[in-house]
Parts: C-alpha cells; sequence; structure tokens
C-alpha cells in the first residue's frame, strides 16, 4: 500500500495520530524521502511525495495497492492480452523488486509487484493494519474477468447477502471484494479502496476529522460483519477504516 501525496510531512503526522504507525525516511534525492510506515515494527504502508510530471497530469493524492507476482514482466504482458493498459512498462526498484503501473479495462489502476529479497510479512491483524481492499468499478463482469485469468483469484457471492458484493478469495483467504456497479459513485473513477482496522470506527473517524480528515460516507454498520467509514485525508487520498464485528462483540 502506498500513498502518493501533496503534503508528506502533514501526511505522516496525520497517519501517525490515526493509526499510531511510527516512520522511517529513506533519501530519494535532494529534499526527498520515501517514507515507510511502521506498525509494531512491521511495514505497514508507504508514502512519498507526487512528482511534478504526475501533478501536471492532474494526478489526485491517493492511495494506491500493490498486488504481488512471480513474474512482473509476464504478468504486465498478461495486462496488455487481457484488455488493460500499461501506463509503466516494469522496472527495477534498486535491489528491493520489480514493479508496473497498470489499469484493468475498466481503468482502476494498481501496481504490480515482484520482491527481488525474501521479506517478513507485513503488519495484519491490529488496529492500523491493511485488512481488505475493495474494487469500485462500473463493469464488474468485465473486470472480474480480468481479476480471475490474471491472478487466478475466486470470486464468491454470499448466499445470505442478496446485494451480489463479490467477495475475493485468493487461495484459501479472502482479500478483498467487488461491489455491485450500482453501489459505485458515477462521478467518480473506477478506483481500489483500502480498508485499514480499527477497533473503534466511530472514534477512528472522530480522530480523522479533528485532524482534518473529510467523511465521505458512513460511519455506518453492516450485520455480522462490522461498522466502516470512507475518508479523505488532509491532502484529499481516501481510505476506509474497519471495525470487524468479531472486535465489536469483545469490546
Amino acid at each position: 500500500m502506498e500513498l502518493g501525496t501533496t503534503d508528506q510531512k502533514a501526511a505522516k503526522k496525520f497517519y501517525m495520530d490515526l493509526f499510531g504507525w511510527t516512520v522511517d525516511d529513506a533519501p530519494m534525492g535532494p529534499d526527498e524521502f520515501y517514507s515507510m510506515f511502521k506498525l509494531d515494527g512491521q511495514d505497514a504502508a508507504a508514502a512519498y511525495t507526487l512528482r511534478k510530471d504526475q501533478l501536471e497530469h492532474k494526478v489526485p493524492p491517493h492511495w494506491m495497492i500493490y498486488i504481488a507476482t512471480d513474474n512482473v514482466d509476464d504478468s504486465a504482458r498478461r495486462v496488455s492480452e487481457l484488455g488493460g493498459t500499461v501506463i509503466a512498462p516494469p522496472f527495477d526498484v534498486m535491489d528491493v523488486g520489480r514493479m508496473a503501473v497498470v489499469q484493468d479495462p475498466t481503468r482502476a489502476t494498481f501496481c504490480l509487484w515482484q520482491a527481488t529479497k525474501p521479506r517478513e510479512a507485513g503488519a495484519r491483524n491490529s488496529d492500523g493494519a491493511f485488512c481488505w481492499a475493495d474494487l469500485n468499478t462500473p463493469d464488474v463482469a468485465r473486470a472480474s474477468e480480468f481479476y480471475t485469468k490474471l491472478f487466478g483469484w475466486k470470486l464468491e457471492k454470499d448466499e445470505k447477502d442478496p446485494s451480489g458484493y463479490l467477495h475475493i478469495k485468493n487461495g484459501d483467504d479472502y482479500i478483498g471484494g467487488i461491489p455491485p456497479a450500482e453501489h459505485s459513485n458515477p462521478n467518480v473513477p473506477p478506483h481500489w479502496l483500502l480498508y485499514f482496522e480499527t477497533s473503534n470506527c466511530d472514534k477512528s473517524v472522530e480522530r480523522a476529522k479533528q485532524d482534518g480528515a473529510k467523511v465521505l460516507f458512513g460511519p455506518v454498520s453492516m450485520e455480522n460483519v462490522g461498522r466502516f467509514a470512507v475518508l479523505a485525508d488532509p491532502q484529499g487520498a481516501a481510505f476506509s477504516v474497519f471495525q470487524s464485528a468479531r472486535k465489536a462483540k469483545v469490546a
């Protein structure tokens, strides 16, 4: 998970306060740093300042999702074959890995990532950790076909859920979902929305608001699932906070 922002210093302060993250800054050039967010010593996310060329192309502050692959070059080729678009062809990221920036056929952007070195799993199952991702798209069928063929994901409906929400299953793990097209805002481009865990959704929303965030949706509860809200940080990058029903019962 990577944040592209217009004010890296302010964004670091916001997320450190909201999620309890710490930050390791790595120099990228004159007065430039790549920020690694840490949670309990494990990688939680990253951040950088949007480049001049991105701003010229009116790229807004945003959260980007990285999806792992064993072979970035092969996956990028497959993206094109399956009707997607390769925005930035595969390139090496120092000695850490190899990546590409791509769009699915419905124009939702994500990154392909192939790690060069073995690394520990990132932060999971604690407040401030990434826990889910939703693909918001007006063409669910086209997107479903693309990701199924590209990554081998399975898309499943819950028989008890009449909404038609699709759960994304990678191997044995449920990692995200695709809401019905009618749930998507037609004025918002297709995108991946990241969810971060919290023990108290309402408290997290209030803290975010106090620090300059805007509430775009919620908080709302889903029976036997949890409570969530969609926020925009002070620079405008959208994300969600999610409190599972399990944590609510414990609380």
